[in-house]
């Protein structure tokens, strides 16, 4: 099991034993531990401000209660997007993916490039 998985599936039980909905707690120690981990990493990232931003937005879509894939999905993808190719924010990434797959939201599958007008 994956570190993200491990702690997705401790935040659940812990949730279910306090009767609250485990996705919500899943997604907000993922966004917690993501929001630390990019506080902590020094080094410049030209899309800091865009990552920030949106997990600022998932921790308002939590305290509204259960978030619509929607926001999730578009969400997800710009973190990803911003800080997705650092190595030492990946494992946080992972765990967010993980989290937000909790409500629904597929992952989706990149295809194989395929190269078009070639004979």
């Amino acid at each position: 099991m994956a570190t993200g998985e491990a702690e997705v599936a401790r935040v659940t039980a812990g949730a279910v034993a306090d009767g609250e909905d485990p996705r919500l707690m899943s997604l907000r120690a993922a966004v917690e531990r993501l929001w630390a981990d990019l506080s902590g990493y020094q080094a410049p990232l030209a899309d800091r401000e865009v990552a920030e931003r949106e997990l600022t937005g998932l921790l308002g879509l939590l305290d509204a209660g259960v978030p619509e894939d929607a926001p999730l999905s578009t969400a997800l993808l710009r973190i990803a997007a911003a800080a997705g190719s650092v190595s030492a924010l990946a494992p946080a990434v992972s765990q967010l993916r993980e989290a937000v797959e909790l409500f629904g939201v597929p992952r989706h599958r990149v295809l194989p490039h395929v190269r078009h007008g070639a004979s």
